[in-house]
């Protein structure tokens, strides 16, 4: 089976790896390039702003800077004149991200699952629940954003409660970052070590468990509901 899955999803396989290594390798070098141009960040004008918003939507979908990285430094250099544009990109982002996931994957990856009942199954079942498992996978800081788009539109989940769904589940992380950027003083500073403070650490832990709890219980159903299937066609 492992054996299958690298043969028949190799690309699959490769970008989703990349996608979850990437903002943390390349975020680095666009810190250092913001520090470098922070004065002209600090001036620009409303059309400059919608230039910026549809660059970092496009360097979020491809993995090239994190969405914690983006709220920080929207919040720093624009303050909450910018939130706003943070919230639409999000969701530019996972339709950027959705319309990628298909064109590289072309069905693919579910087509092989299909071949394990048991597995297809639960898939079939999580897709009739997707509002909730968007919304979960979404809520979590640590699960990296274009990794979790991939594997969501290769489920193909409705495309416009995708991008609703990605939208509500990021507000809460995404008000916290975007906040402590607006409070900082130096964006390198900041950047390399986002001081969160105890109640923000605790946030930030209970965003993670209510995401992991959420899905254990949405798997949890899924894979019960699949199981009570099969014994009922069964019978």
């Amino acid at each position: 089976m492992i054996k299958q899955l690298f043969q028949k999803n190799l690309g699959t396989l490769v970008v989703m790896a990349l996608l979850a290594v990437g903002p943390v390798l390349i975020s680095s070098t666009v810190a250092v390039l913001l520090y470098q141009y922070q004065a002209v960040l600090q001036q620009l004008t409303f059309g400059q702003m919608v230039l910026y918003f549809m660059v970092v939507s496009f360097t979020m979908a491809f993995a090239l800077t994190p969405t914690t990285f983006v709220a920080l430094v929207t919040g720093f250099y624009l303050g909450w004149n910018g939130f706003p544009g943070v919230v639409i990109s999000y969701g530019v982002a996972s339709l950027i991200g959705y319309g990628l996931a298909q064109i590289i994957d072309h069905g693919k990856l579910i087509r092989f699952i299909s071949h394990f009942d048991k597995a297809a199954a639960v898939m079939e079942e999580l897709k009739h629940q997707s509002w909730s498992l968007i919304i979960l996978t979404r809520i979590s800081p640590v699960l990296p954003f274009a990794l979790m788009t991939f594997v969501l539109a290769m489920m193909k989940v409705e495309k416009k409660k995708f991008f609703l769904a990605s939208i509500v589940g990021m507000l809460p992380r995404t008000l916290f970052f975007f906040w402590l950027g607006t409070q900082a003083q130096d964006i390198i500073a900041l950047l390399q070590n986002p001081d969160t403070g105890k109640g923000g650490q605790i946030l930030i832990i209970t965003l993670v468990l209510v995401s992991l709890f959420g899905l254990y219980v949405l798997f949890n159903r899924a894979l019960k509901k699949a199981l009570s299937k099969r014994v009922d066609a069964k019978i």
